[in-house]
């Protein structure tokens, strides 16, 4: 699954975001694209478990 996160401006934002996934799922595979500003989650949990920690952690998701 993918998120747009406009707000998303450094490699310390991609930490936070990161941070905020693992604490949904331990083990979630995640990647980000700070230039196209977009974070990839492969995790068997459902898109929506990851949009409040993600907005929790003071980012916009949108899409």
């Amino acid at each position: 699954m993918q998120f747009q996160i406009e707000d998303m401006s450094c490699e310390g934002c991609v930490k936070g975001i990161t941070r905020a996934i693992a604490r949904v799922d331990p083990q979630a595979e995640v990647s980000a694209d700070l230039s196209a500003k977009t974070v990839d989650i492969i995790s068997q949990m459902p898109r929506e478990a990851f949009l409040p920690a993600i907005e929790d952690a003071g980012f916009t998701v949108s899409g």
